[in-house]
């Protein structure tokens, strides 16, 4: 029997495969059935396209594939849920600790906040949060690294590359007419 080290905050992956054979972690099986119940779904989906009309109807790949998956799932599901948890783990501290919590929540925000007040701020906000949080340096640390990582972002695809990005609040049409007559020297 292999035994692996509980505390494993010291920088080495606990991915490993095989890393805890004979153990269950914390939410292991709830993953498990998540993905049984994602997998139910899309073989009701799949189910949706043709039904069970002949072998050669447009549903029957995408069923037998979802098929595969509800097995599998329930397999695992199955063997995961016979395992003794390990000992000395808890989801919270070992598995989704409060940072990963933290920025699943940034990124919603940030998807909810790019269309009204437009990429400029919306990513600025999430620089300086990021940034803040990450690195627990000093504000003026943090002020220049975020805004300056976002200029050169911003410059690169929205000037060089001409990617269009949601202006939202941000006059961005006058700030690259400005970029364009100070490089075309002032003329009109």
């Amino acid at each position: 029997m292999q035994h692996i080290e509980t505390e494993h905050h010291d920088g080495t992956s606990d991915a490993t495969p095989g890393g805890y054979g004979n153990r269950r972690r914390p939410g292991e099986l709830a993953f498990g059935a998540l993905m049984l119940a994602a997998s139910l779904g899309l073989l009701w989906s799949a189910y949706g396209i043709s039904g069970f009309e002949a072998l050669s109807a447009p549903g029957t790949v995408p069923m037998a594939t979802a098929l595969v998956m509800v097995v599998t799932a329930a397999i695992v599901v199955a063997k995961t849920a016979r395992l003794p948890l390990v000992p000395n783990e808890t989801l919270a501290r070992d598995i989704v600790p409060a940072t990963v919590l933290v920025f699943i929540a940034f990124l919603i925000a940030y998807g909810l906040l790019l269309k009204p007040l437009g990429f400029i701020p919306t990513s600025a906000l999430f620089l300086i949060a990021a940034v803040r949080i990450l690195s627990r340096r000093n504000w003026t640390w943090t002020l220049l690294v975020s805004l300056g990582s976002l200029a050169v972002v911003w410059l690169v695809f929205r000037i060089v590359f001409t990617v269009l990005m949601p202006s939202g609040i941000v006059p961005e049409a006058e700030f690259i007419q400005v970029f364009r007559n100070l490089f075309n020297g002032g003329g009109a």
